[in-house]
């Protein structure tokens, strides 16, 4: 936390001129770029950020955690704005080397994460009276999220091409978006991600089961999650509740996360 203070403090020594050709890394950077009414100073994004929609007509740099600087330093950007998930991090030495001015934003799974992004950012970009708009916006949605705890289990899959299927345990985005959200989550007693188990499936009970739609196209389609080892044993699987959602806008906990959390929660009231 002292870290965090220290940068943002020194950030106002360095604001954004209408010139800078800005390179975002991170869906969540970009979104909060667009929601200060920044996108003007964009030149460049990661292929992890897909919203709005008008950042897909940006040039892409590549993947947040396999970034080159060859292919961010070509776009000449004075500045470039780094998720903390952005690797590998002799890359933005490299790219820092080279006189762009590099700014890494704050990570965290909380809500409260997502107001330290918007700090951080609002200040390297001179937008410190739309960041504090913003700010206050969000401040707005998280109190309207808080709601009594629900006894619904839910269980999280990452799948991705050429990889089997991962459950989501503790101190992961996943966990605390269903906790934000009022739930439980299914997968107890393990930290971050482990491959499925016929025997750990059944044993969580998931009530709903949560996939990004990336996921559900890596697995073939929808009806293939059934088939995935225990899930036919569990409540989930017996009514066939699965809610496919915007990975980015549930997980990144940027500007979309609160809204991602709500629609969790709205979907779980309504399971038998």
């Amino acid at each position: 936390m002292k870290r965090w203070w220290l940068l943002l403090a020194a950030l106002p020594l360095f604001t954004a001129a209408a010139s800078d050709r800005v390179v975002s890394l991170g869906g969540d950077v970009t979104e909060i770029v667009y929601g200060l009414d920044a996108q003007n100073t964009l030149v460049g994004r990661d292929t992890t950020s897909t919203w709005p929609e008008a950042a897909n007509s940006l040039p892409n740099v590549g993947y947040l955690r396999q970034l080159n600087a060859e292919g961010i330093l070509a776009l000449r950007p004075t500045l470039v704005l780094a998720s903390a998930q952005a690797q590998p991090s002799q890359v933005l030495t490299i790219v820092a080397d080279n006189n762009v001015r590099l700014v890494t934003v704050p990570g965290g799974y909380s809500l409260a994460a997502i107001g330290q992004k918007i700090d951080v950012i609002a200040a390297a970009l001179g937008k410190a009276d739309r960041g504090a708009a913003l700010h206050r916006q969000l401040e707005r949605e998280i109190a309207a999220l808080h709601a009594p705890a629900l006894n619904k289990r839910v269980m999280f899959l990452l799948s991705h091409g050429g990889m089997g299927t991962l459950v989501s345990g503790q101190q992961t985005a996943a966990d605390a978006a269903i906790r934000a959200a009022g739930l439980r989550n299914a997968m107890q007693g393990f930290d971050h991600y482990r491959p499925m188990s016929q025997e750990g499936v059944i044993a969580s009970q998931p009530d709903l089961i949560v996939i990004s739609a990336d996921g559900v196209k890596a697995l073939g389609g929808e009806a293939n999650i059934w088939r995935l080892p225990g899930l036919a044993q569990t409540p989930a699987g017996r009514n066939k509740q699965v809610m496919i959602v915007d990975d980015v806008a549930l997980l990144s906990f940027g500007l979309r996360t609160p809204g991602a959390i709500q629609a969790l929660r709205h979907y779980a009231e309504r399971l038998p």
